[in-house]
């Protein structure tokens, strides 16, 4: 098997020591969990859930254009969340990027917390 590491100015970096910002291997993207995190400054931005996860998928979507993929090839998608209160907000904001009849798979679960003290975290894992 052979996989190459994807890492791009276009996402937040990181921490490059630890874990690349997406793995691909066999004909599959695995993107490592992102944050709302802005690229430029790599600090979290301002708002609420629903901004946090409009920058998540804004950095997800970077991601798998350097991988050679896209939102489209999106086949499965992991989302942690700090308080399931914020359950609908974050749902306003995915169908705007995820709909119809080709949606992905899809879990969220609820943890205590996330790097950064920030609400929301996604990984997933697409095709190329």
């Amino acid at each position: 098997m052979s996989k190459r590491t994807i890492i791009t100015n276009k996402a937040p970096n990181p921490m490059p020591y630890v874990f690349p910002q997406a793995v691909v291997a066999n004909g599959l993207v695995f993107c490592s969990g992102s944050i709302a995190m802005d690229p430029s400054t790599c600090e979290i931005i301002l708002g609420d859930i629903k901004d946090h996860t409009h920058q998540i998928i804004k950095n997800i979507s970077a991601i798998l254009e350097a991988a050679g993929s896209s939102l489209d090839n999106i086949v499965k998608i992991n989302i942690f969340i700090t308080d399931f209160a914020n359950f609908s907000q974050l749902n306003e904001v995915y169908v705007q990027y995820f709909k119809g009849s080709n949606l992905p798979s899809r879990t969220c679960v609820a943890v205590k917390e996330l790097p950064f003290d920030t609400d929301i975290e996604i990984e997933c894992i697409a095709t190329l």
